[in-house]
């Protein structure tokens, strides 16, 4: 039926859409702070990839995610509602019964575990793309400025001409396939899940809760006012929680073949915390609670209008 296509199809189609052209261009500058280096804080940033890359350089890596966000969202809606409805069906015996907030966990912690699946491919992708900068750097090329002159020459001083590793989504796809097979792709995977199980979980919880609160009665519908502010505080609670978990994933799916530095998750955080402080953990979570808000409330406020209108129709 019509109504199943659009909860299925278009309803995530317009949510996922809409709420990756708002956040991409913080998602590029939040990861260029947790997995870049040369940044001294978010506006110097945001100068250097404009200055660099202009307008463009902040959009780098989002045509695959926008490809792919109607499968995604499809799943993880869909996904997220059946298992509410089998858990209220196994527990009360009807699967139209409201969920408890155990309920809600369960289904939010295995939707998040379930979204890794699809989501750390397209995350791999999005990343590698948005750390792919005008010039690769000496330090990425493990130049350490020992040549064979035994000569030491700064890193500063290496001149390497402008060139790119990856010619799109799909040449990067291809490239990684070809130097890492398939596991390659789910690079950082372990990581995500750390990120996205307690995420999820404070995503949807917070948006419940706050749609209850700020309904005018128990039986009425959330206006879209209410649905925005929910969905948005969702986010941000969501995004700002998950941001040490969120910068290991990033680093790992940024480390390429060519320049690997992290073995492990293990790894990565005792490196990256040897190296930088406890402090190298929380890059970009100013960030992300900006860009969870935005994100977040129209993905939300999307859904739910579309449902809404194919409900009607």
């Amino acid at each position: 039926s019509l109504f199943f296509f659009s909860v299925c199809f278009l309803c995530p189609l317009a949510a996922g859409a809409s709420s990756v052209v708002v956040g991409h261009p913080l998602d590029t500058v939040k990861t260029r702070l947790q997995a870049g280096k040369g940044y001294k804080n978010t506006l110097h940033c945001v100068l250097t990839i404009y200055r660099k890359e202009t307008v463009s350089g902040f959009f780098k890596g989002m045509s695959f995610p926008l490809a792919s966000v109607t499968v995604y969202n499809s799943v993880v809606f869909g996904f997220f509602s059946n298992t509410q409805r089998l858990i209220s069906k196994y527990r009360y015996g009807d699967g139209r019964h409201p969920c408890g907030m155990l309920d809600l966990t369960v289904a939010s912690m295995l939707t998040g575990l379930m979204s890794v699946g699809l989501g750390a491919p397209v995350d791999l992708v999005k990343i590698r793309l948005q750390m792919q900068t005008q010039t690769v750097l000496a330090e990425n090329l493990h130049l350490a400025g020992n040549v064979s002159s035994g000569t030491n020459i700064p890193l500063r001083s290496v001149n390497i001409p402008s060139q790119r590793l990856y010619r799109g989504p799909i040449h990067c796809i291809s490239s990684i396939l070809q130097t890492e097979g398939v596991q390659g792709l789910y690079r950082g995977a372990g990581a995500m899940i750390l990120r996205d199980v307690p995420g999820y979980t404070l995503y949807f919880i917070p948006y419940t809760i706050f749609c209850d609160l700020l309904k005018s009665d128990a039986k009425s519908s959330p206006h879209p006012c209410s649905i925005w502010l929910a969905g948005g505080l969702a986010g941000s609670i969501s995004w700002v929680t998950a941001t040490p978990a969120d910068v290991v994933k990033s680093r790992m799916q940024a480390d390429a073949q060519l320049q690997r530095k992290y073995k492990g998750i293990l790894h990565c955080i005792i490196h990256s915390y040897k190296t930088e402080g406890i402090q190298v953990f929380f890059r970009g979570a100013s960030v992300n609670a900006i860009r969870g808000f935005p994100m977040s409330a129209t993905m939300f406020l999307t859904y739910e209008l579309s449902l809404q209108f194919f409900r009607s129709l």
